[in-house]
């Protein structure tokens, strides 16, 4: 049960440690030109927002917004506990990060993630959003590991 989807503050070593274990994840499951996940610091930049969700004292998830500019921003972070998965936590954090996107203007939300079978789950999950495959956006180049999306927020 998710008790409670608050912004992070980035203190709590229970959110730091679920954030390495993001990052080695994502060193694990996809190719070093691949790997665009934030590191800590980048997370404290002050573009970019970070929600953690919480049951108790138990960390489930989190997930980031970044804005890219002030129409366009982008879903960073996105990470249940391992426990945790299949539960709801990614599709509850993902609709906070939408709704605050709204309330922004930003016209477009756009992620990056892998294309290998560790991210099929997520690529099920920002499907049923109304996310649609787009080309790169950003920074981003286009490489055979990447998949790109993007939607408009409701």
């Amino acid at each position: 049960m998710i008790g409670q989807i608050r912004v992070d503050d980035l203190t709590h070593p229970k959110v730091h440690a679920l954030l390495a274990e993001h990052l080695a994840a994502m060193h694990a499951n996809s190719p070093l030109c691949g790997v665009h996940a934030l590191e800590l610091s980048a997370l404290r930049a002050p573009e970019v927002t970070l929600w953690t969700a919480w049951d108790g004292d138990d960390l489930l998830g989190c997930g980031a917004l970044t804005e890219l500019d002030p129409t366009h921003g982008e879903v960073k972070s996105m990470r249940t506990a391992a426990g945790r998965l299949r539960r709801g936590v990614a599709r509850a954090i993902l609709a906070v990060i939408l709704e605050t996107a709204r309330e922004r203007g930003y016209r477009r939300v756009s992620l990056e993630t892998g294309s290998t079978e560790a991210f099929e789950p997520a690529l099920r999950l920002y499907q049923s959003f109304g996310f649609s495959y787009c080309g790169p956006f950003g920074q981003y180049r286009e490489n055979a590991f990447s998949r790109f999306m993007t939607k408009s927020p409701p």
